[in-house]
């Protein structure tokens, strides 16, 4: 058999409500026995120290708490369709999400896969005590009970497309479970496989059984392989695991707990009754999954048994195993059980025995058996070469090989074999994510810590949970942000913040969970994916060692600046890096500003193409326009280096006496003093009263006094030439030739001319294009108003500072009311901190950024972040607790308030009574467009019969609910409430389902669609 992988678990066990819960208890060789909740049954009842007819022998066992909490808003489950619903297709729902989370999977990307859910379960207790009482049986109620749903909800609500089972074979279901799992894995049915089993005991029907069966023990705890064995102790609980291919899991880059080496499943047939163990069948079944396995019994090192604590179970299963391993002299092979600790948990036995080896192998330690230091000496161990664990064994370095066994009442029997995970599994070469393979270095500097929820209720809740579980870790920030950004994204608000160090990450984020205020600047709640702008600063942008700080900072930048040094430094003589870097104010100097500023363009938006970031938008002031060609790619990168290289170095050989002049006004209100200054022209108009003028000094002296004497505002720019004027002509010539050589296409992404002042159609930026950029006056204003009208969401700034972002909103306000702007460098000293800011603030607008780029290799290592943690303050469960006839006269007491309504979907008077305040409550945000009775007998209807039919309180049902996405309606709910609408609606005339489906995307379309029909009817 091929080996399978354990990528990724979760459980919930008495006295353990997670993973890390369960393995300290092991360790501890603890328990969680105790009581029977009050919540189930009424102990007292049906307890009888002699095991009476009808009654059990011990009031105690296994069990879990709070069963009846169930996020079913994190599902779009209805509060009605969730009180139907068995609570063990609840917690498989859950504990199924956690593992897929465990295993670095975000849900979501499951949907539409081929991935198989396989769930073993035994007790189906809901459906005895809803099923029967016929009067209240509804849709829900169907539809919440039956062992399929158990595995098909799961399939459902995650979207998955592969093979969806629940198998019955009593105690053994679960790692019968994983052997269908292993083996449609193996024949390709499907790539990934949630195997799991939950086990919830509800009624004491199982407690009476055993003790009639002469199987019970009386303190409600087994005491596998002990003296003081004396029977089962019931325990419930719920565990699943995703298993992949071992080489699959390898090359995905996903960290293994442990392998499966070999799996095997058989049946007793007809032996000594169809409840007894047959020892040759258990036998037969090792045997197998070794041979499956490729293992020889003196290999394995320790052994899960099944382990009831039952007197005859116990000595059957010690023989069978001793006929394999008797031989070990010297070297006997470890045995133990978990339902020591927490009770045999029947459907989910085999999960919790999987976990435990799984975990075992993973820690290498496999903790003592509670219960095992009275041995049984009838068992004869020893002989059988066999030990119990007594205290904890530390397995060796090399690979270790653990068995499991699970066998079911009614002779179906299975074992597994496990292997320790390879070294390899954990640490890949190289993690592919989103079909990308990253080249080169990569890293921004720090890296951004994601995590998303369906509100920001539940992104408080699970804020704090990463922040506690993050300050206990010590490992890097960066392995765990990396983490994150593959896990902890896909819902609809988008948490993201910038961390270089777990402990003030986990600070961060506990703020950020307490301060109302800081959670909104660091959340977002994208309606779409962001429409980006990019916008390319030019000439006057620059400073001595601007970017030298993220250079050092971060590898993705420094990579894509050292490639614009190369394609410059043959037409420069010399390096501008090494300018940059030194913070030289030669930067000034014009030869080198430009070539300067271009590497800065060429290296930012380089970088953020490597993010994912895909510009749709893209300007250039100036000289910024030649990095925008590049990524329009309009010519290379070696050409563009050329030409900007040429440009600097003759602008510079220009004569010095040239300036430039910005003027509050428009080009119109100067045309009058240009006529009479041959020598001066408009050099930019970046908005209609932001003129640039440029030209020689001495003429622009005598227009600045002309317009002082007018009151007009004017400020001299600190610039070497006069650039985009009548002043350029001498170099046209010469640039043009270079220009030719360098050539030039059609852009391939939109670009907004500064040259044009318009979007380019199809034009070519060739020579001629770039000749006249020289001298023409740069049109940044109009260039920027037709862009903004075609609605960017974001606009970046490309460039050492911004300057270009804020020219633009004061252009259009109301044209970016709504969006952003984001500096990738917002000033002089910002690093890869900045960069990491403007990558989370583009996520939370919506951007799903290619992560693998914004870290270095070393911190693309896998981490289990805390799981998704789910509320609890909603609770579904049964009626009252169940009593026996003869103290009460009926099975079970009926529910009251809340949940009797839950369960039959019909409202009591007091309920009617709260239903007509909650509809007035709501009618109060409606539209006032029509105030007459029809209207409030309309709205009142609506949302009665919808908050009837999900089982909501009318106050939480408002005209902006999507019935869909939000209640969680489906085609058998919308049956109902058009029958609700009708009765309530007197004089509608008959409607179909079709008729209501286009109507249905919220409470408020539904209610205007009936006005207009209540409205026809009345007329």
């Amino acid at each position: 058999m091929r080996p399978v992988a354990i990528v990724g678990l979760d459980c919930r066990f008495p006295g353990a409500p997670d993973p890390g819960a369960y393995w300290d208890m092991l360790m501890r060789s603890d328990e969680g026995v105790g009581k029977v909740p009050g919540q189930r049954w009424n102990a007292q009842d049906f307890h009888s120290p002699t095991g009476a007819e009808g009654h059990s022998n011990t009031s105690e066992g296994g069990f879990i708490t709070d069963p009846d909490a169930f996020d079913n808003e994190f599902f779009t489950i209805s509060p009605r369709e969730a009180a139907a619903m068995d609570p063990q297709q609840r917690l498989l729902l859950q504990c199924a999400w956690r593992a897929v989370e465990d295993a670095g999977i975000a849900p979501q990307k499951l949907a539409g896969s081929p991935t198989g859910v396989f769930v073993g379960i035994m007790g189906n207790e809901w459906a005895q005590l809803h099923l029967t009482d016929y009067a209240r049986v509804t849709a829900q109620v169907g539809s919440g009970n039956g062992y399929c749903m158990t595995a098909n909800r799961v399939s459902y609500h995650l979207d998955l497309k592969g093979p969806s089972l629940a198998v019955d074979t009593a105690c053994s279901s679960s790692l019968v479970a994983v052997h269908l799992a292993c083996n449609a894995l193996l024949s390709g049915e499907c790539d990934t496989a949630i195997a799991a089993g939950v086990n919830v005991a509800l009624t004491p029907a199982l407690n009476i059984f055993y003790t009639q069966a002469g199987l019970s023990a009386p303190d409600g705890r087994c005491k596998p392989f002990s003296a003081e064995a004396d029977g089962i102790g019931r325990g419930e609980g719920v565990g699943a695991v995703v298993l992949r291919r071992l080489e699959d899991a390898v090359a995905d880059g996903q960290p293994v707990y442990a392998v499966i080496r070999g799996t095997a499943v058989n049946q007793d047939g007809r032996s000594n009754g169809i409840t007894a163990p047959n020892r040759w069948s258990q036998q037969d079944v090792l045997t197998a999954a070794y041979r499956r396995a490729g293992v020889e019994p003196s290999e394995v090192t320790f052994t899960e048994a099944h382990g009831t604590g039952t007197v005859l179970g116990d000595m059957i299963e010690i023989k069978a195993l001793g006929q394999l391993h008797a031989d070990r002299t010297g070297r006997p092979m470890a045995v133990g059980s978990v339902k020591g600790s927490i009770g045999h948990t029947e459907g989910a036995a085999g999960i919790a025995g999987l976990i435990k080896v799984a975990l075992s192998l993973h820690h290498r330690v496999v903790p003592a058996s509670r219960h095992a230091t009275k041995e049984n000496p009838a068992l004869k161990l020893a002989k059988q070469g066999l030990r119990l664990l007594k205290t904890p064994l530390r397995l060796q370095s090399k690979p270790a090989i653990g068995g499991l066994s699970s066998f079911g009442m009614g002779g179906t029997n299975a074992h597994a074999v496990l292997e320790s995970a390879p070294a390899y599994a954990a640490r890949p070469e190289a993690v592919v994510v989103d079909g990308e393979r990253t080249s080169g270095r990569t890293g921004l500097g720090s890296g951004v810590f994601t995590v998303s929820a369906p509100s920001l209720d539940a992104l408080r809740r699970n804020l704090l949970a990463q922040a506690d579980a993050i300050q206990r870790r010590r490992v890097s920030a960066g392995s765990l942000c990396w983490s994150s950004n593959r896990v902890k994204t896909g819902h609809r608000y988008r948490f993201a913040l910038p961390a270089q160090d777990t402990g003030e990450l986990a600070g961060a984020l506990r703020e950020a969970a307490t301060d109302d205020d800081l959670l909104a600047r660091l959340t977002g709640n994208p309606a779409g994916r962001p429409l980006v702008a990019l916008l390319f600063t030019g000439q006057g942008s620059q400073y001595p060692a601007m970017t030298a700080r993220l250079y050092r900072e971060s590898p993705l930048y420094r990579r894509f600046l050292d490639e614009a040094d190369a394609a410059l430094t043959p037409h420069t003589g010399g390096s501008v890096r090494d300018l940059l870097l030194s913070g030289d104010p030669e930067v000034h100097r014009t030869r080198w500003t430009q070539p300067a500023l271009f590497a800065v363009g060429y290296a930012l938006a380089s970088s953020l193409a490597e993010l994912g970031v895909r510009p749709t938008l893209l300007l250039g002031h100036s000289v910024g326009e030649y990095a925008a060609a590049v990524l329009a790619e309009v010519f290379p990168l070696e050409q563009a280096a050329q030409l900007i290289a040429a440009r600097g170095a003759l602008m510079e050989r220009l004569p010095e006496g040239g300036g430039m002049l910005a003027v509050r006004a428009t080009p119109r209100d100067l045309a009058p003093l240009l006529e009479r200054e041959p020598l001066v022209g408009v050099g930019a108009v970046n908005g209609p009263q932001a003129t640039v003028l440029s030209g020689e000094l001495a003429a622009l002296g005598r227009i600045d006094d002309a317009l002082q004497k007018r009151r007009i505002r004017t400020r001299k720019l600190a610039v070497s030439h006069a650039f985009h004027s009548p002043l350029m002509e001498p170099v046209l010539e010469e640039f043009a030739g270079i220009a030719e050589e360098a050539g030039g296409g059609v852009p391939k992404l939109p670009v907004y001319s500064t040259v044009r002042g318009r979007l380019l159609e199809a034009e070519p930026m060739d020579a001629k294009y770039w000749t006249e950029h020289i001298s023409a006056p740069v049109l940044f204003g109009e260039a920027a108003m037709q862009l903004l009208e075609a609605g960017p969401t974001h606009l970046v700034e490309v460039g050492p500072r911004p300057v270009l972002t804020q020219m633009a909103r004061r252009l259009r306000p109301s044209a970016l009311a709504g969006g952003q702007s984001v500096a990738l460098v917002p000033d002089e000293q910002a690093g890869g901190h900045q960069l990491a800011e403007a990558v989370a603030q583009l996520y939370r607008s919506g951007l799903e950024p290619w992560w693998n780029a914004a870290y270095p290799e070393e911190e693309r290592a896998p981490q289990r972040l805390a799981p998704y943690a789910f509320s609890d303050a909603h609770r579904f469960w049964t009626r009252g607790p169940i009593r026996s006839a003869t103290a009460t006269g009926v099975g079970v007491l009926p529910a009251s308030g809340a949940a009797a309504r839950e369960q039959s979907g019909e409202a009591e008077p007091e309920t009617r009574a709260l239903s007509v305040a909650g509809t007035v409550e709501a009618l109060a945000v409606l539209p006032s467009a029509r105030e007459s009775a029809p209207v409030d007998v309309v709205a009142s209807a609506v949302i009665e019969a919808v908050a009837g039919v999900g089982g909501y309180a009318p106050q939480e049902i408002s005209p902006g609910s999507l019935l869909f996405e939000d209640l969680g309606f489906d085609s058998v709910m919308v049956m109902e409430l058009k029958d609700r609408i009708q009765e309530r609606l007197t004089g509608l005339e008959a409607m179909s389902v079709q008729d209501l489906l286009p109507r249905l995307s919220s409470v408020g379309d539904l209610i205007d669609y009936l006005r207009d029909r209540v409205g026809a009817a009345v007329a």
